[in-house]
């Protein structure tokens, strides 16, 4: 039989309840029957004092023990003297039908027994050298004798064999009844307990419910779901954790249709190109001059550029791209990344501007050949998207000990609502800087994924040339 955990955790809180007051119970016993049995030879102690106050003052009225000896009866009415006043004279004997209630009942007044009646039986009286004159124990081991006094002389000793366990029978039912009260008192506490724990064990479960629940239905791809925080100890940690979660699965599901929607997009479009014009020069439509095989290479071409993208993508993503990492110069990188660029600017009429400074030694621990990509990239983005007559800057510089590089360009800018999607996979500004002549947006999100195998950043702001700023940061090796 399964057992839920509502039921376990019942079970645990009442079996954690129930050993509590079973303890409890056990402790409070003990300590009421050694606590009670100190408490009569206490009050057997006070007798024994009163006791021998009165065998003092006996013996100084008769001058001897004389009247003590072979007098039982004298003996047991000085006893029965030193009996406090609050505490009735019980009788040696039940009483008879009608001599009126027995003690424990109406005739004993609330609070604890009187002291027992054995008391007689334990008390040792000696006389000045110790001989026996009243011995009912027949022992005095154990017996911590009192001497008596007459002026200045030891005259007789008093003792009392102490009490090792309960025999009256009014301590016995005074007993009796307070374990029988513990009895009760604890049997109440296990069924408030019980009572107790069970809606207790259900508020706790219910959280918990709530996330088997909500994880289920994740599970099957409902990635909208959200369970609500009502705590802040861990059940409610762990509910923003899986709110948390939550949210982060449908915003991986959100890029993932994406990604396959403007994947497909993008292969559609040479794809149509290439069918159409394949289907013109089948149907006769076109001739196959050298033109039209040039615009199929053309657009061969910018499929396996996207292919490749895709491919340095994915790569980077699983962290299988392959790095040859080295010392190098950044600032030589960046000049031979410079070089074959400067004639495409001049053909556009944009002007490219570096400002490399060449004091400062600004080595870098990289792969060449992919910070190469990484700047290229960004090269091929500016002369892409900039207008006809402006300019791009290229600046190196050094901060706490990191390299910087700044590529700015003019007009136009990218609103600064689209600066945090630029290095996204796919996607590109719906502006001028989107034209057909753009790639597939892949080039930033690969510059990302360079920048950050080589632990540096890579950011993008509006230009105060009118265009886009983008920085990238890589650490140096030493100080520059």
């Amino acid at each position: 039989m399964k057992i839920g955990i509502t039921y376990r955790l019942f079970l645990a809180i009442l079996a954690a309840a129930g050993l509590t007051v079973l303890s409890m119970l056990l402790i409070m016993r003990w300590s009421i029957d050694r606590g009670f049995l100190r408490y009569v030879n206490s009050l057997d102690q006070s007798r024994l004092t009163r006791l021998a106050e009165r065998l003092e003052e006996g013996y100084a009225r008769q001058g001897s023990w004389a009247y003590l000896q072979g007098q039982p009866a004298t003996w047991r009415q000085l006893v029965a003297t030193t009996m406090p006043d609050e505490w009735p004279r019980f009788p040696e004997r039940p009483p008879h039908p009608g001599e009126g209630p027995p003690p424990g009942e109406g005739g004993r007044p609330p609070g604890p027994p009187p002291p027992g009646r054995d008391f007689a039986l334990r008390v040792i009286l000696l006389d000045a050298a110790r001989k026996p004159l009243v011995m009912a124990g027949g022992s005095s081991e154990g017996a911590e004798l009192k001497p008596l006094h007459q002026g200045a002389r030891v005259v007789g000793y008093l003792g009392l064999l102490p009490l090792k366990h309960l025999s009256d029978e009014h301590q016995l039912r005074f007993m009796k009844e307070q374990r029988l009260a513990l009895s009760l008192g604890g049997a109440m506490l296990v069924l408030v307990a019980m009572g107790l724990s069970l809606p207790l064990a259900s508020r706790l479960v219910r959280p918990i419910r709530a996330l088997a629940t909500a994880t289920d239905r994740l599970a099957a791809g409902q990635y909208a779901i959200r369970v609500p925080v009502t705590s802040t100890d861990e059940l409610g940690q762990l509910a923003r954790d899986f709110n948390a979660l939550a949210l982060s699965l449908e915003k991986n599901e959100q890029a993932r249709r994406q990604w396959v929607a403007d994947i497909s997009h993008e292969l559609r479009t040479p794809l149509a190109i290439l069918r159409g014009e394949i289907e013109a020069l089948v149907d006769g439509v076109r001739q196959p001059t050298p033109a039209s095989f040039q615009s199929l290479h053309g657009e061969v071409l910018r499929l396996g550029r996207l292919v490749d993208d895709l491919y340095q993508l994915s790569l980077s993503d699983v962290g299988a791209l392959t790095y040859r990492k080295e010392e190098l110069d950044l600032a030589k990188l960046l000049i031979g990344v410079l070089a074959p660029y400067r004639a495409e600017f001049a053909a556009k009429q944009l002007r490219l501007d570096a400002h490399l400074s060449f004091t400062s030694r600004f080595t870098v621990f990289g792969d060449p050949e992919r910070l190469h990509q990484l700047f290229a990239n960004l090269l091929d983005n500016g002369l892409k998207y900039t207008d006809q007559g402006g300019e791009l800057v290229v600046r190196l510089s050094c901060r706490d000990a990191a390299a910087i590089v700044d590529i700015e360009d003019s007009a136009p800018g990218v609103p600064s609502s689209e600066l945090g999607k630029l290095f996204d996979r796919l996607y590109r500004v719906e502006a001028s800087r989107s034209r057909a002549g753009g790639g597939a947006g892949l080039g930033l999100a690969i510059c990302r994924n360079i920048a950050e195998a080589h632990d540096g950043t890579i950011t993008a702001q509006p230009s105060p040339l009118g265009g886009l700023w983008i920085r990238v940061t890589l650490p140096l090796i030493g100080r520059c």
